[in-house]
């Protein structure tokens, strides 16, 4: 949004946590930011509020929005149909109009009586197109003919932190197996290099960081190790097969535990309704499981088969899009009625 030329009032990666006791650390930046954009919503009443995901403090400023009569388009809806459905309630009241992301979240909002459209998920938008295997795996400084996992552990610090000593202990084992083993991090642009480098430091195994585009990352990857999230999503278009890791604090966790009401915690097999990748949560995120897991798709080419066709079936469920112009039609019919 930078490049294009929005003024950043403030960074969304000084307010991004995973988990719910982890926000503690990041209150007073978060409430100072509500108060910033309730007073230029107060002061500058804009033509339309336009929201996406980060659903507490979203939610909540759709309630300012509303006293100053500011009309409200909500984009990539929160996950109210996972954990604490009453927030729909404050939704229908506060929201003016939805542009949902996934193919069930738009029933699901009809039925609560909301205004909702369903654009298709905005990562089809980008349209990856990557080049030829061998000559990418060497622009990338990998070896060929060796096999290259994955290592995709967020795009917060506090994901990396809980998630990347795990994957490289895991990779660490699967050397053992594959002493040829290659490993490949794209780099999220909300981390540091330096956080990274430290960590990968004393990994026996070669870590490839890469600054670039992660569609060229993963259009190398025999396997993915993905932290629970959109990434998951990226992973499945590509078509790599994959392990789906998620690990909080254990208080975070236990209060999840009691309050989410969804079978599965990746994205992948929420929108495929069924698991078709396999998941590791909090204690089974150990270096030991995670390689089992990844062993058996590296060494079972029919648990790789089939897991590469329930990708591929995954990403026409998806959508075609483009759900950013399907968006910005929306946002700009409200502006002009």
């Amino acid at each position: 949004m930078e490049v294009e030329g929005v003024k950043i009032i403030v960074p969304s990666s000084e307010m991004a946590v995973v988990g719910l006791t982890e926000v503690l650390s990041r209150i007073h930046v978060i409430i100072r930011a509500y108060r910033k954009l309730k007073a230029i919503l107060k002061k500058d009443r804009p033509d339309l509020l336009i929201l996406i995901d980060y659903p507490d403090f979203n939610i909540s400023l759709a309630g300012s929005a509303k006293r100053f009569k500011i009309p409200v388009l909500y984009y990539i809806g929160p996950q109210v149909w996972a954990w604490r459905r009453g927030r729909v309630r404050k939704l229908a009241r506060r929201v003016d109009r939805m542009a949902v992301i996934l193919p069930f979240e738009e029933d699901f909002y009809r039925k609560r009586g909301m205004v909702v459209t369903y654009v298709g998920h905005p990562l089809m938008d980008e349209h990856p197109h990557v080049g030829e295997k061998s000559k990418t795996i060497e622009d990338l400084g990998l070896e060929n003919g060796a096999p290259i996992i994955g290592l995709l552990p967020g795009s917060r610090r506090e994901e990396v932190i809980n998630l990347l000593p795990a994957m490289i202990g895991a990779a660490e084992i699967l050397h053992l197996r594959h002493p040829d083993l290659q490993a490949l991090l794209p780099l999220a642009s909300t981390l540091s290099p330096d956080l990274i480098e430290v960590m990968t430091s004393q990994s026996r195994v070669p870590i490839k960081i890469y600054s670039g585009d992660s569609y060229k990352a993963l259009s190398v990857c025999d396997l993915a190790l993905v932290a629970s999230g959109t990434a998951t999503l990226e992973t499945a278009i590509m078509g790599v097969p994959m392990v789906i890791l998620y690990k909080v604090s254990r208080l975070s966790y236990w209060i999840g535990r009691m309050v989410i009401r969804v079978p599965y915690i990746g994205l992948t097999n929420l929108v495929a309704g069924r698991e078709i990748v396999p998941e590791l949560i909090q204690d089974e995120v150990t270096p030991e499981k995670i390689a089992q897991e990844a062993l058996a798709i590296l060494e079972g080419s029919q648990v790789r088969e089939n897991m590469v066709k329930d990708l591929r079936g995954l990403k026409e469920r998806v959508g075609k899009g483009p759900a950013s112009e399907k968006t910005a039609k929306i946002a700009l019919e409200m502006m002009t009625r």
